[in-house]
Order: structure tokens, then C-alpha cells, then sequence
């Protein structure tokens, strides 16, 4: 199989690099990537997905690790604070007849399956590794590494996420990630036999919701308005997310509150979003995922379309004669589907901030699945 790059360096080693370097290979495309934690690690508790994202999953080849080692199911259910309930959110069943419209799994479980499957296909993989340099030429571009070492390479891809160095060198100018006036909180319980599906439900300024990541597993979101993106001391965790609970008349979301304890693995986190205007390229290097299209989590879709990037730039590159054509078209096809992603979840979180209309509320929420299930 012949693609338009021979040799690619791919800068991060989060789910959006792994996925390039996955499909990459499996094209025959020699693919170095370099990852600045020497640990690989992934921080934080459950991660909320889509159906797009397991139809994503069964093209990169890890849905049956997914199907084994998270939870799927179909539908979300919505309430209100008082326990009142709205409406259940259809979840089409996107990858396929057999494979139910959406899950949920730990971060750093997913982030293990594809790190096997990374190391599997063949890709180079340096870990506390980044770039020092990088200078480009009609034919290629000039790597410079932090071990000393140099590559010469026909693509770059940046996938270093939200604080990226590689955005920072390309693009100086570039929008800084914004802060959306809302932090989450995310803790980590034993998974109770009625917690069968997601579900949330909104308060006046306050959303809550749980679900499933595993077996014997749910994660807890609660997403609050803050003014200001101000440190929080972690010994004040625990205290503060009960207090946030405390108001909602649901008896799974009190259940939860009373089991919360310093097991819970509870973490808090400002919630940004940023949008790089086009191109995402400067000649040869291009960048992917959070690098350019940063979301906050209301749509359950940063990740998916951060792997979606890779999927579509590695089919690009397999249909076209050079590079430049390649990324090209891998922006045009990206383009549209990210900002609605950025843009639709900037909006619903601006809702729960001005305590909104719940029905636009639902109604975006259901516009942005229906188009999400649209082939990529």
C-alpha cells in the first residue's frame, strides 16, 4: 500500500497521536513518535463516548478490547434536580447493528489499549522525548530531538494536545485556550446494579451525572459554574463535591454522595475549548486533535473527534499523490464536524451557565448526535 508520506513523525502520545500511528501502519508508512512523558500516562477518571467514537474504535481495530474492558450501552437518560425526568436521549447504534450507541471507560484504560495496540503496529515509540527544532524544505522536514538525536521526515503531525508546543512553534499567533466559566468534578465508585446506562440530570446551575466505565465501575461528573479559574486545594475535594450533590432529590446521585470517599479518586478541572482558525498546517506539519480543536466534554465528543483527525488524515494520505493535496482534504472534511463539535458544546455549556432553556438544551444535544452519527 503506497501513501503520500514514506516516513511520519507524530508529536504526543495521547489518543489522537496513538491513532495516527495505528492507521499509519497498518499503510505501511514508517512512523517515529515521540511522547514527552517518559511515563505514557494518562490522568483522569471516566471517559464518556459516543457512538461515533466506537465506530471509530472498530476502524482503529481496539472495539472488542473497548466491549471487554469498558461499558456500552444505548440511550441517555436526562432529569432534573427535583428527580423529575425529561426525556431519554436515543443513542443510534452508529458502529454497527451489534455494538450499542454509546459507553463509557477509565481514561487511563483506554489510554493502555491504545498504547498496546500502538506498540503493536510496528511504530517507534520514544518516551520522554519532544522536539527541540523543526525546519522544513519543499522535500521534508528537519527534526531535532531532546535525546540528541535528529529525523528527517516527508510529514509531521502534532498531537500534543491543548497546551501544544507544537501549535506554539507553527502557529505564535494562535488563539490561547479559553476558559468556559465551568469546572468539573470527577470521582470513581463501585458500580451499583441500577447504573445500567448514563444519565444526568440539570440543576438551576449545577449538572450531575453517572455512568457506567466497567463491570464494577461508574464514574461521577458534576459540572458547576466558576467565575473564576481559580486553584483548588485537594484536601477540600471531597467536602466540596458532597456539598455540590447535596441538593439534587435522586436517590442514585444520593447513594453516590454518601459512598464518596478518599477512594473515590476525585479530580477537578477548569473546562477550556479552543479553535484554530484554518489552515492547521504550515507546509508539512500538520496538527490534530486537541491541538487545534480543543472542546469541553458537553457532547462526549473531544476524543472522538480528535481520533476521527487521524483516521480521515491517514485516509487522505493513502489517496493522494503528494502531501500537500493530502492535507488539504483532510481539513476540508474535518473542518465543519469539529467546529460544530467546539461550538455546539461551548453553547450548552453557556446554557447550564445562564440556567437557559432546557429544551434548546435537548435540542442540541440531539442535533449534534444526529450529525455526529454522519459518516466521516
Amino acid at each position: 500500500m503506497m501513501t503520500a508520506a514514506h516516513k511520519v513523525l507524530i508529536i504526543g502520545g495521547g489518543f489522537s497521536g496513538m491513532s495516527a500511528a495505528i492507521e499509519l501502519r497498518k499503510r505501511g508508512v514508517e512512523v517515529d513518535l515521540v511522547e514527552i512523558d517518559p511515563g505514557w500516562r494518562s490522568y483522569g477518571a471516566g471517559i464518556s463516548l459516543g457512538g461515533a467514537t466506537l465506530r471509530a474504535f472498530r476502524t482503529l481495530g481496539i472495539l472488542d478490547e473497548f466491549l471487554r474492558r469498558g461499558a456500552a450501552f444505548d440511550g441517555v437518560e436526562i432529569g432534573l434536580q427535583n428527580g423529575m425526568h425529561v426525556a431519554t436521549l436515543p443513542t443510534p447504534r452508529v458502529a454497527g447493528a451489534d455494538v450499542p450507541g454509546g459507553g463509557s471507560i477509565m481514561r487511563p484504560v483506554l489510554a493502555a489499549i491504545l498504547a498496546e495496540a500502538t506498540r503493536a503496529s510496528g511504530a517507534d515509540v520514544r518516551l520522554g522525548c519532544s522536539f527541540t527544532t523543526i525546519g522544513q524544505d519543499d522535500a521534508g522536514v528537519d527534526v531535532g530531538f531532546t535525546d540528541g538525536s535528529t529525523g528527517r521526515y516527508d510529514l509531521v503531525i502534532g498531537a500534543d494536545g491543548l497546551y501544544s508546543k507544537t501549535r506554539a512553534t507553527l502557529f505564535p499567533d494562535a488563539p490561547a485556550p479559553r476558559y468556559s466559566g465551568q469546572g468539573v468534578w470527577r470521582a470513581v465508585l463501585p458500580r451499583a446494579p441500577e447504573v445500567n446506562r448514563a444519565a444526568m440530570w440539570l440543576g438551576p446551575k449545577i449538572k450531575a451525572g453517572v455512568s457506567p466505565v466497567s463491570d464494577s465501575e461508574i464514574y461521577l461528573y458534576v459540572t458547576e459554574d466558576r467565575i473564576e479559574n481559580v486553584h483548588i486545594d485537594p484536601a477540600q475535594f471531597l467536602p466540596m463535591l458532597r456539598d455540590l450533590l447535596a441538593p439534587f432529590d435522586v436517590s442514585v446521585l444520593q447513594d453516590v454522595r454518601a459512598k464518596l470517599d478518599a477512594s473515590s479518586q476525585i479530580i477537578y478541572r477548569p473546562l477550556e475549548g479552543m479553535l484554530l482558525p484554518r489552515p492547521w498546517n504550515r507546509g508539512r506539519v500538520v496538527l490534530i486533535g486537541d491541538t487545534v480543536h480543543a472542546t469541553t466534554p458537553h457532547l462526549a465528543s473531544g476524543a472522538c473527534i480528535g481520533i476521527e483527525d487521524a483516521l480521515v488524515l491517514a485516509d487522505e494520505l493513502e489517496k493522494a499523490t503528494d502531501v500537500a493535496h493530502a492535507l488539504h482534504a483532510f481539513q476540508e472534511r474535518r473542518w465543519e464536524r469539529c467546529r460544530m463539535v467546539v461550538e455546539n458544546s461551548g453553547r450548552l455549556g453557556d446554557i447550564e451557565i445562564a440556567g437557559g432553556d432546557k429544551e434548546e438544551h435537548s435540542r442540541i444535544m440531539r442535533e449534534s448526535l444526529m450529525a455526529l452519527a454522519q459518516p466521516i
